[in-house]
């Protein structure tokens, strides 16, 4: 089995994903991305493919050294992010080629099951309560939600209140045990792409 092609898509506002084909039919998937640096990762996988294609993908930790540790400069956010993303892709195809789940050609599952949490947004108390009581309704026992309304990160003190806002209406809707247990804040308080920007004019 040889490396064929490794294609990256970019998917907005944020995510890029990655898809290595080989001659065989057997394609994996993974995931290369610095979040606000996709465009960019992309560029690093694109480099690091040269190395890459004509070779087998079974090689994954001989693959892994010479891409890490073949040029002059090693590591980065960039440069991390777009290996770990190849890494991610080859072993699903060893996965796949072996006709085993990942984690046991890895040693073996660490965990049988695992909490996730639900994304609800608001940028109301009102539409927090809300958002958790449908998510709850689902089965979920941990939220992720915005901190503050439009702008409020341009102050500090109503940001704050803000989010006490939201904390006191979720504990008022749903009661203190449940609600303390279920939050977890974004810190971004607008689109993505529009707060990144922003905060970093700001920081500029």
């Amino acid at each position: 089995m040889k490396i064929t092609r490794l294609s990256t898509f970019v998917v907005p506002p944020r995510w890029l994903f990655l898809k290595i084909e080989t001659d065989d039919g057997v394609t994996g998937w993974g995931e290369p991305i610095v979040e606000g640096r996709a465009e960019t990762v992309a560029a690093c996988v694109a480099e690091l493919a040269d190395y890459l294609v004509g070779k087998d993908p079974g090689t994954i930790e001989d693959h892994w050294t010479v891409l890490y540790r073949g040029g002059f400069y090693r590591g980065g956010a960039i440069h991390m992010s777009a290996l770990a993303g190849i890494d991610q892709a080859l072993w699903d195809i060893k996965g796949k080629a072996l006709n085993q789940p990942v984690h046991a050609l890895l040693g073996g599952p660490v965990r049988h099951k695992m909490r996730v949490y639900s994304w609800i947004g608001g940028d109301r108390p009102a539409d927090i309560v809300a958002g958790a009581k449908e998510v709850a309704a689902k089965g979920f026992t941990a939220i992720k939600m915005l901190a503050t309304e439009e702008m409020a990160w341009i102050d500090s003190h109503a940001k704050i209140d803000a989010v006490l806002a939201r904390v006191a209406a979720l504990r008022e809707a749903m009661g203190p045990d449940l609600a303390s247990r279920w939050i977890s804040m974004a810190g971004c308080t607008a689109p993505w792409p529009r707060c990144w920007r922003r905060r970093s004019t700001r920081s500029a």
